[in-house]
């Protein structure tokens, strides 16, 4: 007869038991804390009164709220570091590949990586500085 054909142990048996009968008293007793919390929460506060130009007031006082908070959120991301690891010596971005045929003035992919590989951030991108400059902040 092989192990998975052998008859469990009643030890095994009373173990699994006991292990669901404690699962089910702790998911009840959570059930019930969940529900006494419930029970015993404030009543809700009245709604208020709302008319056209409390309507056009909060919509400005929130406009005015989102403008200002992406602005503060996005301003300090446009000046950080694209390239934690720039000017050091483990940055695998500086790996530049270049050739020079005959006479001719050598290309290399250097120059394209340089503003990354020096620690630039998003505003100091050739292309990206443009599109940069019309985010907030």
């Amino acid at each position: 007869m092989g192990q998975h054909e052998a008859p469990e142990p009643a030890r095994n048996r009373r173990r699994r038991a006991l292990l669901r009968a404690g699962l089910t008293v702790t998911a009840a007793g959570a059930a019930l804390v969940g529900a006494g919390s419930a029970a015993q929460a404030a009543p809700a506060a009245p709604a208020p009164a709302v008319g056209p130009s409390a309507t056009a007031t909060d919509l400005a006082a929130a406009a005015d709220g989102l403008t200002g908070a992406v602005g503060h959120a996005i301003g300090p991301a446009k000046g950080l570091r694209l390239d934690p690891l720039a000017n050091t010596g483990v940055d695998p971005l500086t790996n530049g590949v270049g050739t020079q045929v005959a006479d001719f003035k050598p290309v290399s992919t250097a120059m394209a990586t340089s503003p990354l590989t020096s620690g630039g951030a998003l505003k100091d991108l050739p292309l990206v500085d443009a599109a940069a400059r019309l985010l907030p902040g």
